[in-house]
């Protein structure tokens, strides 16, 4: 019992991404801007989507929807870390961490299960092209969706009451810029082995199936590549699929290693940066790997730019002849 009341009355105090020396404001001046940035470019792809028929696609909407979590997501860590150094204030309440600790969870846990069903779209689109309005409607889509969101609720509703009913009652300094669950496993003590285990089954679910289902899919869509006789189809194709490998095996790549290695692989360094690259650094990487290599979406831009130009023309206009 003394533990646990421990546990909830006790704040944390998180220990950030870097520590206050001469190339701190340097750091922080660039993950403002990659902050600014990466809200921005999917603000602007989810804008374009919804706005461009051209764009009223299955993979289009799904990918407007990936840029919507990665902008949820980021925004969980990202202010509070930045505020935090502004201020010289590092602690989090125990409540603020576990919010943090829930959304956080929910948010990556549906951007699995959604960049693992978006290999299905793909798949569809490459395999099975005469069918893909039948595979792929608007009613597929939404299922999808809802399965993603559905499968990042049960990892976050899961987890985090196991997480936080541990005792923390060894150190409340966590060595890291937000509440990750393998960082507060270290502070726990007494016997992990119930949560080590739900943790890991938990993590089987969210990222070897999805990533059963990218490889079952591009493994489909590798077969039926080698067998076409057009050379520009099959660089068409390798142009639609290798936007969303990319992204995969960005994202997939650093959080293998967050939630899958067990914890004497792991060290506050190695956590800082793989948990970086996925969180700050991939939601960056997404809506600029789609878009600049989507003539599609650089079309849409282009569109939208040109009817703001016409608009502002017309305004001058009105303007010179009043």
């Amino acid at each position: 019992m003394d533990g646990n009341n421990r546990t909830f009355s006790s704040d944390f105090t998180l220990m950030g991404l870097f520590a206050h020396n001469k190339a701190s404001g340097l750091l922080f001046s660039v993950i403002c801007a990659i902050f600014f940035l990466a809200m921005t470019a999917n603000g602007i792809l989810i804008f374009l989507v919804h706005t461009d028929p051209h764009l009223h696609t299955p993979m289009y909407f799904l990918l407007s929807h990936l840029s919507f979590i990665d902008m949820m997501y980021m925004s969980t860590i990202m202010p509070k870390m930045l505020a935090d150094y502004l201020v010289g204030k590092r602690t989090i309440s125990f409540i603020a961490c576990t919010a943090q600790y829930f959304l956080y969870m929910g948010f990556v846990g549906a951007e699995f299960f959604l960049l693992g069903l978006m290999a299905y779209d793909r798949y569809v689109a490459i395999c099975h092209p005469l069918h893909y309005t039948v595979l792929m409607n608007q009613r597929v889509c939404w299922v999808i969706l809802a399965g993603s969101w559905f499968g990042g609720a049960l990892d976050s509703f899961l987890l985090t009451p196991l997480t936080m009913s541990l005792p923390f009652c060894a150190s409340h300094k966590i060595n890291h810029f937000f509440c990750e669950a393998p960082t507060m496993l270290r502070l726990a003590c007494g016997d992990k082995a119930v949560y080590e285990m739900v943790m890991y089954l938990c993590c089987v679910l969210m990222l070897l199936i999805p990533f059963s289902v990218v490889i079952a899919s591009y493994a489909r869509i590798l077969i039926t590549v080698s067998q076409m006789k057009s050379v520009e189809g099959k660089k068409k194709t390798f142009a639609t699929c290798s936007s969303h490998m990319m992204v995969v095996t960005l994202f997939y790549g650093a959080a293998l290693y967050t939630y899958m290695l067990p914890q004497s692989y792991h060290t506050p360094i190695k956590d800082k940066v793989f948990s970086a690259f996925y969180t700050i650094l991939t939601p960056l990487l997404n809506p600029l790997i789609y878009s600049l290599r989507n003539r599609d979406v650089m079309g849409a831009l282009r569109r939208v730019m040109a009817r703001c130009g016409g608009a502002c023309g017309v305004k001058r206009k009105r303007v010179l002849t009043v």
